[in-house]
């Protein structure tokens, strides 16, 4: 049975020891290069963790002669997290900066989100993942995450930070949707600009209009990135069982190379309905007051014991209550199936 370790969000000054006290010396040797996996928040958005959190724990990694640095991957669809140059820009907007936390942002599947690497798992949806490369060859992993509500998956925490975070683009499309992307013709300038990024040439001009090739088409995403108009469309057709089950393959894959190398931490405030990728502060709303900050070695029980302390605070399962057709548990269940962690715990107050 795994361990979590819990302090209250008014004991913030024990960041530190709780960090420690779940493992962090284990995980963490000298010269390792360590990612600390995190979201910067979209621009606009205010529910992400703050640099003031982030800034001693990249103390503690440096104390033991390891090379922190802060990394997100490329996001799918258009915003300002799209590309590496403008998702660096938001990072450093909301204060995530060397002089501030100490370490470098470093966005993990490169300018465009096509840098990543294969990663074979064994799972319903995948034989094999495409993880951000820089994410990939770090030596070890502390998993920073937001713990809130989810549109797709009832909640978001270490699981949905660390499959879906640790996606590259075309890894992503893969999470969202198996449907291959449309051109709205009504949007469509015919100005050419996609035809330039796709890496199988399988756009053409039809009737003056940009037109995909499904043949052709590979799934990647860079039409959507470099489209403008917003004429690329993404149809969301999969379940919500589907979309966690494949985030949970996608997780086993951030970190088949790194058994004994990760640590997780999900800090249980600013409790949203909805994830931190919307930029509109009307979706920032709390749902209940702030909870606390966990640690664990693993995911699976982190997440539960997430799920758990926030539900007893509500006095009812506040994810089911924001979205009522979706099962978050699904992702709990595959992840364990998979071997990420077990569902059970124990939680040590500090």
């Amino acid at each position: 049975m795994s361990k979590v370790f819990f302090i209250d969000i008014k004991q913030g000054s024990l960041l530190p020891e709780l960090v420690l006290k779940s493992g962090l010396k284990e995980v963490v040797r000298k010269d390792n290069f360590t990612a600390i996996k995190m979201h910067f928040g979209e621009q606009g958005n205010i529910g992400y963790i703050k640099p003031h959190w982030v800034k001693p724990l990249v103390d503690l990694i440096k104390e033991q002669q390891a090379i922190p640095f802060l990394t997100d991957a490329s996001t799918i669809y258009k915003g300002k997290r799209s590309d590496a140059v403008n998702h660096s820009l938001v990072a450093a907007e909301h204060g995530f900066t060397i002089d501030s936390c100490g370490a470098p942002v470093i966005i993990a599947d490169g300018l465009r989100g096509n840098s990543y690497q294969n990663v074979a798992v064994k799972g319903k949806y995948f034989s094999s993942v495409k993880i951000a490369q820089d994410i990939y060859y770090a030596d070890s992993l502390v998993c920073l995450s937001h713990f809130k509500g989810h549109e797709l998956s009832g909640f978001g925490g270490a699981l949905k930070n660390l499959g879906m975070g640790c996606g590259a683009k075309a890894g992503k499309y893969e999470m969202h949707n198996s449907v291959l992307p449309e051109i709205d013709p009504l949007k469509c300038t015919a100005c050419r600009v996609c035809f330039r990024w796709c890496p199988t040439k399988a756009i053409s001009l039809v009737n003056d209009k940009a037109k995909i090739d499904p043949k052709k088409c590979i799934g990647c995403g860079d039409c959507i990135l470099s489209c403008s108009f917003h004429a690329v469309q993404i149809t969301w057709n999969e379940t919500y069982t589907a979309v966690q089950e494949k985030i949970a393959e996608y997780a086993a894959g951030a970190v088949a190379n790194k058994i004994n190398k990760c640590l997780y931490v999900n800090f249980l405030n600013h409790l949203t309905a909805y994830c931190d990728c919307y930029p509109s502060q009307a979706k920032d709303k709390p749902l209940i007051g702030d909870v606390g900050i966990v640690a664990s070695l693993d995911p699976v029980s982190i997440d539960q014991a997430s799920v758990d302390l926030v539900n007893q605070a509500a006095g009812r399962d506040l994810f089911k209550e924001a979205w009522p057709p979706i099962n978050w548990s699904d992702q709990l269940r595959h992840a364990e199936d998979l071997g990420l962690g077990e569902r059970k715990y124990t939680l040590e107050k500090i």
